[in-house]
């Protein structure tokens, strides 16, 4: 067993999430602390733009993950620092700027080796390259930690992330499925944004008060993804384009939940067979008008992840560190039924300190 510390921060780029768990890979002995530091002002105004201006212009990335590194480093030793851990471990995700499958690429800012040598500790890195080397999509890389947190559950079921982007994975004893869904809370949070109402809808507070408007609604759902076959993935602003145009703050909140929501309960009939629960995580499982969207439209149970003893906003940085084990210890983090990947896939490569 090995004490690892595991990052990411999500394409909403409001935080960094660290957590640490003891792990061999397979299992999880102890969930160590988790936190979120959030970016400073600058790192974050810097990838909110890259992300918005996608691939275009490269030519600022550089800098900009110096800024990532920067901030990762202090919040992972000041995290280790608070809690008196002695980690043999950290991953570094990176912060994800783009991801098109369909070209085969996906970029994750961040130096690595900067990070290890700021740290004095071995980092894993890297973590998605290998899978879309071998035909993957790169993503998700979450369902094999959640088919290891899923003994003792009932089954079928599936774990339903909504950050950015909405995926399942589907676990069921026998098979383990997964894919990008659809719009998560990226839509949501660029309308609430763009309406100068904050950051997101605290609550769904916003979203409750509205109307959907059917029209734009059904228009939306006809998008060819929904149509595709598992495993897919998408980049953050697959559907930027698509935002509603005339209609209010509140209606509008109110489509795009029901947007998430929708294509969600179409994505249940692509499960092998009828999940009995829906185990929610990520940002979206604090928006009680989305839970109260998945409840109405899904057969199965629909549950907060923390109702089963999952913090559901730790829960990726754990997966990162869980990762990390399996590559230290030689095992697969991704399969060609949850990325696409010709055949099982040990992505990631690890950086020892040169100092």
């Amino acid at each position: 067993m090995w004490s690892v510390i595991g990052t990411i921060s999500g394409t909403s780029a409001d935080g960094i999430d660290i957590a640490e768990i003891e792990t061999d890979g397979r299992t999880v002995r102890r969930f160590g602390p988790a936190a979120t530091v959030p970016y400073s002002y600058e790192a974050r105004a810097e990838i909110l733009e890259a992300i918005a201006q996608g691939p275009a212009d490269r030519s600022g990335w550089p800098q900009i993950a110096d800024l990532i590194t920067r901030d990762h480093a202090e919040a992972i030793a000041r995290f280790i620092a608070d809690h008196g851990l002695s980690p043999d471990l950290a991953v570094f995700h990176g912060q994800t700027v783009w991801h098109d499958p369909g070209r085969g690429e996906t970029v994750q800012l961040g130096n690595v080796q900067a990070l290890a040598d700021a740290l004095g500790l071995p980092v894993a890195g890297d973590l998605r390259q290998a899978d879309m080397a071998a035909g993957g999509e790169g993503a998700p890389l979450v369902p094999v930690y959640h088919q290891a947190l899923a003994n003792g559950l009932p089954q079928p079921l599936c774990f339903l992330n909504i950050g950015g982007v909405s995926n399942l994975t589907y676990v069921d004893g026998e098979r383990l499925v997964a894919f990008d869904i659809g719009p998560g809370n990226a839509l949501l949070d660029d309308w609430i944004r763009g309406h100068q109402a904050g950051d997101f809808d605290p609550s769904g507070a916003i979203s409750a008060k509205g109307r959907v408007d059917t029209h734009w609604l059904e228009t939306a759902l006809q998008h060819p993804f929904f149509k595709r076959s598992a495993p897919k993935s998408l980049d953050r602003n697959a559907f930027a384009s698509d935002l509603p145009e005339t209609t209010t703050l509140e209606d509008g909140a109110a489509t795009l939940v029901a947007f998430t929501a929708d294509t969600i309960a179409g994505a249940e009939k692509l499960c092998p067979k009828l999940p009995l629960l829906w185990l929610v995580c990520g940002g979206g499982r604090l928006n009680d008008t989305m839970m109260q969207a998945l409840a109405d439209r899904l057969q199965g149970n629909v549950a907060k992840s923390d109702e089963y003893g999952f913090d559901g906003d730790a829960l990726e940085a754990q997966c990162m560190a869980f990762l990390g084990a399996r590559l230290k210890a030689g095992l697969p983090t991704s399969f060609p039924e949850t990325t696409g990947a010709r055949e099982p896939v040990v992505g990631g490569r690890i950086y020892l300190p040169s100092n």
